[in-house]
């Protein structure tokens, strides 16, 4: 993003107590990440592998975590936590705003926790509780019965406690529908992005553990247990009762199958498909999910075999 106001790097550093390293006579006019970086920029680096794509980048300022040597033309910002105060610049000079007001339809016995922000169009259904400083961004819908813990964050358009995908089939080709009467959990510092749906449970719960994040356009089948502080990102679907336990990564567009269980630290590589149980602790690719080191080998090997 571009400033309004120019920074200055001496005010700028003694304000938040940085250690300059370089030409500190440099102007910051843009806070930017380092794939986005011009000339002028400010951005941080916090990990070793990157340092040299940072410094060689054309951003002007870079807050790190490490002294080292300063090129030419630049300056570093040396503190403890260069993404912590990024975030903080960012909140100062873009800050959350919610311009159009608290418009929204609640149902009956309803509670929201204080400072929690609900803005235009939410539909909040009967019996609904929502913890403390949440944000619930324009045309959420939330089904009755859900219960949504502290600093929560729900992008717009998301849809939490839509009925079950659980149907009977009859002797004559029709369907009647199983009721749903369970409920969405939603544990504290929980984010969903925008357009997700997340089902309640036949008659159980549909659970996000604490600090799990969600990206835009995933969809939770009725019943799923997501552990904590795991990752799902765009266009993941998983079936009814799947068991994820903590710390799990499922990269944009994995498929998992109904009723199984991904283990602990699992990570599942994009477009992957997981048709049944898989242990925590590795790395998977492909459908059905195997191990990608399997999966390297077999392809070396193959192209071996090919070879003239």
């Amino acid at each position: 993003m571009q400033l309004r106001d120019p920074l200055h790097l001496p005010a700028l550093a003694a304000e938040l107590g940085l250690e300059i390293i370089g030409d500190s006579s440099l102007i910051i006019t843009g806070i930017n990440e380092i794939h986005k970086v011009g000339p002028g920029d400010l951005t941080y680096c916090d990990h070793p592998k990157y340092y040299p794509k940072v410094l060689a980048s054309p951003a002007s300022v870079v807050l790190i975590n490490s002294r080292m040597e300063c090129p030419p033309g630049k300056c570093l910002l040396v503190c403890d936590s260069p993404f912590d105060v990024y975030n903080d610049l960012v909140r100062r000079y873009r800050p959350f705003s919610n311009p159009m007001g608290h418009q929204y339809h609640a149902g009956q016995d309803v509670e929201v926790g204080e400072d929690t922000v609900i803005m235009q169009g939410v539909v909040l259904g009967d019996r609904v509780r929502i913890g403390r400083s949440c944000v619930i961004h324009p045309h959420v819908v939330i089904y009755a019965d859900t219960i949504i813990g502290d600093r929560v964050v729900i992008h717009a358009g998301s849809i939490l406690g839509a009925d079950a995908f659980y149907y009977k089939k009859r002797p004559n080709g029709s369907y009647d529908r199983l009721l749903s009467c369970g409920r969405v959990i939603v544990h504290d510092a929980v984010e969903i992005g925008a357009a997700c749906t997340i089902d309640k449970g036949v008659s159980g719960d549909t659970i996000l553990g604490e600090g799990t994040k969600l990206d835009n356009q995933v969809h939770l089948g009725h019943g799923v247990v997501v552990g904590k502080n795991c990752l799902i990102a765009a266009q993941v679907g998983v079936g009814g009762k799947t068991r994820i336990a903590d710390g799990v990564c499922l990269w944009g567009q994995v498929g998992v199958q109904k009723d199984i269980d991904i283990g602990e630290g699992a990570n599942v590589l994009g477009q992957s498909g997981v048709t049944k149980s898989i242990p925590g602790g590795k790395t998977y690719f492909g459908t059905p999910a195997r191990d990608v080191r399997d999966v390297h080998r077999e392809t070396i090997g193959l192209r071996r075999l090919l070879e003239p």
